[in-house]
């Protein structure tokens, strides 16, 4: 059998190749996909071949091909239906860590069940949301806290989704970009700009990639209060202001990283239980927010340079595979 996969193939240009495919083994599966979806900060880097040398292999996706810079198939949110492989998978929608391909062979251990009242083009958000799961399970927060949650992109919305279950004494999601407004408002967070937003917090979420964000975060600390660290900075220094009154006020930063499992969970539940976790909780409709109308695969590598060019806002552009027949719902 023959599959169509995306390839970076140089700096801002990316092509469809074909590829042939094993036929699947005992303890594997073969997925078509329904849909994938592009997430605009880590791709656009890839893209770009803009990954810092020193990162590229802590960069590396599951099912990645080649190395980066590239060429390279590269991604890691792909929702599709099992059409061979064990019994109790076949015909089962599932998610996948893989990159943008029609079709697919990777062991049975590696995909995950897509809950039934998960559309599929919700759930390839999981890999965002398991991001989300992780950073609570480090931040533990309390009933009553005042939470902010600085940034507005894929990770900063999930996480300010999942916290608006919470019954907390307040919480704002901070972004400098007004238009994100309207987003904020369909998960039902208000956005509020650096300047306006409400101090004294007890938890902070950073989740802008910028080193204005992390000093805002500390700067809306309350005393002996946490930031939660969630950016990934690549090969920059950013400067974070670590003087004036950071040590007097007792303030804690702390890295939240999905690549493992917190240390408040990681003796009772592995990867596979908290990327379920994150697929349960995306029965909630309110993360459609994040997503943009799908495109054909067809048109990956035009989608990809316009995302470049910096035309439109997309936070999760959603890649269809269309497939007579096909569950997708």
């Amino acid at each position: 059998m023959e599959a169509t996969a995306y390839w970076t193939i140089a700096a801002g240009q990316g092509e469809l190749r074909r590829e042939q495919l094993p036929e699947p083994e005992a303890d594997q599966v073969r997925v078509r996909t329904l849909a994938s979806g592009i997430s605009r900060g880590t791709e656009l880097l890839v893209h770009r071949h803009a990954v810092p040398e020193p990162v590229r292999a802590l960069m590396r996706c599951p099912f990645q091909a080649g190395d980066l810079p590239g060429p390279v198939k590269y991604g890691y949110l792909s929702v599709g239906v099992v059409e061979a492989g064990p019994a109790r998978l076949l015909n089962r929608r599932v998610f996948c860590l893989h990159p943008h391909q029609d079709v697919y062979v990777v062991p049975a251990s590696a995909v995950t069940e897509v809950p039934d009242g998960v559309p599929t083009e919700r759930a390839v958000l999981a890999g965002t949301v398991e991001t989300a799961v992780n950073a609570l399970w480090d931040a533990a927060p309390r009933i009553g806290d005042r939470v902010a949650v600085i940034g507005a992109g894929m990770v900063g919305l999930s996480v300010a989704a999942l916290l608006r279950r919470f019954p907390l004494g307040r919480l704002q999601l901070v972004d400098i970009d007004p238009a994100k407004a309207a987003i904020a408002a369909r998960i039902g967070v208000p956005l509020v700009g650096p300047d306006a937003a409400a101090g004294d917090c007890d938890l902070v979420f950073e989740a802008s990639a910028q080193a204005d964000g992390v000093a805002a975060a500390l700067r809306l600390c309350g005393d002996e209060a946490e930031v939660i660290e969630l950016s990934w900075f690549g090969e920059n220094r950013p400067s974070i202001p670590l003087g004036a009154d950071f040590h007097a006020r007792r303030l804690t930063l702390r890295a939240s990283q999905v690549g493992r499992v917190s240390p408040a969970r990681a003796v009772r539940r592995g990867t596979s239980d908290r990327l379920g976790l994150a697929l349960d909780l995306l029965r909630d409709d309110a993360f459609d927010a994040l997503l943009a109308p799908p495109v054909p695969f067809a048109d990956l590598p035009g989608t990809l340079r316009a995302m470049d060019a910096g035309r439109g806002t997309t936070l999760c552009q959603v890649i269809s595979y269309p497939r007579e027949g096909a569950c997708t719902s």
